[in-house]
């Protein structure tokens, strides 16, 4: 019994004082137990039908348990400080128990808690049992293991969200400063009754506030998500179509606890699934397949249908850079790589090599009655609708005409179009005569 708090001790019957190890048990009266101390046994005390030569029990934890030197109250005692200060603070934990050192509790615990082959044995029995038994359920689930314990500011931390696993807690919690609302609140006998309620009432918002910080560290626990990589991992083990689903039912997993929305999950991949054979059933069917010998025979033949299919799209891609010859080289590539029965690796072209863009079709289009077959021509290939070139063209003219002649530069800087095509304009008229150079 911890003697370090004397409410969490029972009474003595006799003389209502909390009783101190050790003391006596009546081991006839029941079931309500009673309990004595040395001084009123030794003076027979007697209540209702408890009489003092009934039979009796010492009470007391003064001897060894696990070993030597190390009582059963001092093991109580161990726990219930490891149990508050969290594993791995043996400072805190030898200041708690005061009878013992850090060096000796840590020892200790270990020798005794962790690594005793009576407690590991009866672990891995209890694992292997849970393995057994999750093994004949449809939908396997485990609880988050124990997670990693990475230094601090270190980047598993912070994937982790600040989790520490020696005290299960979070650097940081949710809603964090909640508590200053209550740092300066005092009460006092002479607050009225009006400030009374009132600090009531912050208190109440502050256990509320609370009662939202454990809900949602428990859906994070229950859940797995302390480990964010792992939880990832096993995201991405379904296809693409219920990773979609995971990530828009995400928000629903706090409703439902996680075995529930687990099932959710796998229950909608098997649709999936079922979804996608009755599809290729289907498809069977509507080409007359009634075996499955017949499928696999219509399938072998489907793959090569496609990579035949896939070959001729590729020749009518390198065809449209027939006079390039590094686009030739590439598809010579693919081919090979096809027929080597190895999956082709696809080159993006250089803007070098770039596909070029089809005539413009000048069929109906204003203005194209006043352009000859050669200005038509012109037209197609440089993409430029003929009302465009006739103003263009006239703008030419007209300063060539002002200034004697007309050079490359000065054509640009008239015509705000692309460069290319600029140029492409003033070579035409210099070569039909239109204008001259200066």
């Amino acid at each position: 019994m911890d003697d370090g708090d004397p409410l969490d001790r029972p009474p003595c019957r006799g003389c209502s004082s909390y009783l101190v190890e050790p003391y006596i048990k009546c081991a006839e009266c029941g079931p309500s137990p009673v309990l004595l101390c040395l001084q009123c046994f030794t003076r027979g005390f007697e209540h209702k039908k408890h009489l003092s030569d009934h039979k009796y029990e010492i009470m007391t934890s003064d001897f060894p348990v696990l070993e030597a030197g190390w009582t059963a109250q001092e093991e109580i005692a161990l726990l219930e400080a490891v149990m508050d200060c969290g594993f791995g603070n043996w400072q805190d934990v030898a200041y708690q128990m005061r009878t013992k050192t850090k060096d000796e509790c840590e020892s200790h615990y270990m020798k005794n808690f962790i690594n005793n082959p009576l407690f590991s044995s009866t672990l891995l029995s209890l694992r292997s049992f849970e393995e057994l038994r999750a093994a004949d359920s449809a939908i396997p689930f485990r609880p988050t293991d124990d997670p990693p314990r990475p230094t601090f500011d270190s980047v598993l931390s912070r994937d982790m969200a600040g989790y520490m696993p020696a005290r299960a807690d979070f650097m940081e919690e949710f809603d964090n400063y909640a508590e200053w609302d209550l740092k300066d609140i005092d009460f006092v006998d002479d607050d009225s009754d009006i400030l009374h309620a009132l600090k009531v009432a912050v208190v109440d918002i502050y256990h509320s506030r609370l009662k939202e910080r454990q809900r949602r560290k428990k859906i994070i626990r229950d859940h797995g998500l302390i480990n964010l990589r792992k939880f990832q991992m096993l995201e991405r083990r379904y296809p693409k179509e219920v990773q979609d689903l995971y990530e828009a039912m995400r928000r629903f997993a706090r409703v439902v606890g996680p075995m529930e929305h687990d099932k959710f999950i796998e229950s909608h991949a098997l649709e999936f699934d079922l979804r996608r054979e009755i599809l290729r059933l289907q498809e069977y069917r509507r080409a007359g397949i009634r075996s499955f010998c017949s499928a696999r025979v219509y399938e072998r033949v489907k793959r090569v249908r496609e990579d035949e299919r896939r070959k001729r799209t590729m020749l009518c891609d390198v065809l449209q850079y027939v006079h390039d010859n590094r686009a030739c080289q590439q598809w010579l590539h693919k081919q090979a790589a096809i027929d080597a029965g190895i999956s082709p690796v696809v080159t993006t072209i250089t803007a070098t090599s770039r596909r070029t863009a089809p005539p413009l079709n000048l069929t109906g289009l204003p203005g194209t009655e006043k352009l000859d077959e050669r200005e038509k021509e012109l037209c197609q290939v440089v993409r430029l609708v003929p009302g465009a070139y006739l103003e263009y063209k006239q703008a030419l003219l007209n300063e060539c005409r002002r200034q004697g002649g007309l050079r490359l530069a000065q054509a640009r800087s008239l015509i705000k179009i692309d460069v290319n095509k600029t140029r492409k304009i003033y070579d035409f008229l210099i070569r039909e005569g239109h204008i001259n150079k200066a």
